[in-house]
């Protein structure tokens, strides 16, 4: 009796110790805002101002599972699930004509000294290095404007195979390989990109790039649910896509600035121009829907902590294009953004913003998607409530 007594007891400590080593984490993110748009495409072909509910207007809502278990050795296994969702409507995110249930991320893999390395639907590293950005502080309100395209928002790969290094004085490094999954031909659809970040005390640096192909099953989401795939004029295997960022960050006491700089290239981009107004159109401005065949994006921005829960916000985008049409194939777009967040908790805050964006050669795509249909200013205010938990 005695001995069995003590049996349990060593069965009870491994199961324990075991339990200890492995852990699952249920998180998300409810962000939801009352938007107002000052000009709005009408059904008719005019504009007017638009009230609405939206969701993820700083960072997307979403509930997530990741998890760890330890193998010994120093040798982990990880995962991460991540559906997103609209917190106005309840309903899943996905890709185009799709409900994807773990539209955000979708990875298992391995992590250790050497870093990790995670197969599935997965960022890369532009994702990560958006923190010394401006979508940092205002999230999807710069999106429009260019960080749509150049990935700084968050654009998935799927299909995909990650490294990340482990941190080495304060240096981050990453690769990222896409697999168009083509029988016959290996550049169909094939993406990879590769960057790294430095954080030293106040300093951030970053520097990441990204390419893409052509093909049926294209791992580069951004050719999948931008209208642009049927604006190309390659074959399967060709070079879609073409993104480079840098960029800093500096805390200076209750201030954090930043700058940086995007160059986005499309080389297979055709006429964007539109056959009722003349005027050169980038499309919807959503992820890989500019009909051009380069964008240079520039932003500066602050963020002021005048208390610890009250920041000031302010960031200026400015994006050059360049359309793929011959003669006046320049276009521009300059947005203007002022913010205030307030946290009531770790947990929870409070936000405002208002936002000015202005095209010229160029259609209005609307801060938040509404476009003008033709060029012109617009302007949009925001109040909303992010909880995380």
């Amino acid at each position: 009796m005695k001995k069995s007594l003590i049996a349990l007891a060593v069965l009870g400590a491994i199961a324990g110790a075991a339990q200890a080593q492995s852990s699952v984490t249920i998180y998300g993110i409810v962000d939801t805002g009352i938007v107002y748009t000052s000009k709005a495409l009408t059904s008719t072909g005019d504009t007017g101002s638009k009230f609405g509910i939206n969701s993820g207007i700083i960072q997307g809502s979403r509930l997530g599972f990741k998890g760890v278990e330890d193998l010994g050795g120093g040798l982990k296994a990880l995962f991460q699930l991540e559906a997103g969702f609209n917190n106005d409507t309840g309903g899943l995110q996905g890709d185009k004509g799709t409900t994807t249930l773990f539209r955000r991320k979708s990875v298992v893999g391995l992590g250790g000294n050497f870093g990790s390395v995670l197969l599935g639907r997965q960022t890369d590293i532009l994702d990560d290095v958006s923190q010394w950005t401006s979508v940092q502080d205002f999230g999807g309100v710069t999106g429009s404007v260019g960080h749509n395209l150049d990935r700084l928002e968050g654009t998935r790969t799927n299909n995909s195979i990650r490294y990340n290094t482990p941190d080495v004085s304060g240096f981050t490094g990453s690769l990222i390989y896409g697999f168009g999954e083509t029988a016959g031909q290996t550049s169909a659809g094939q993406s990879f990109g590769a960057g790294g970040q430095y954080a030293n005390g106040p300093l951030g640096l970053f520097a990441a790039y990204y390419q893409s192909k052509l093909g049926s099953t294209s791992s580069d989401t951004s050719l999948i649910n931008g209208s642009q795939v049927a604006n190309f004029s390659g074959k399967s295997g060709d070079t879609a896509l073409k993104t480079f960022s840098i960029g800093a960050s500096y805390q200076a006491g209750p201030a954090r600035l930043y700058g940086n700089w995007s160059r986005v290239k499309q080389p297979l981009a055709t006429s964007s121009n539109s056959a009722t107004t003349g005027i050169l159109q980038p499309g919807s401005f959503t992820v890989g829907s500019f009909n051009n065949t380069k964008a240079d994006i520039f932003e500066l921005g602050v963020n002021y902590a005048v208390t610890a829960p009250l920041h000031l916000l302010a960031s200026v985008q400015y994006n050059k294009l360049t359309f793929a049409d011959a003669g006046a194939d320049k276009g521009k777009l300059t947005q203007f953004n002022l913010g205030t967040d307030y946290f009531l908790s770790k947990r929870t805050d409070l936000y405002a913003f208002v936002s000015n964006l202005r095209a010229k050669d160029a259609v209005n795509p609307g801060v938040y998607g509404d476009s003008l249909g033709d060029t012109g200013n617009q302007t949009a205010v925001a109040v909303g409530i992010r909880h995380k938990f």
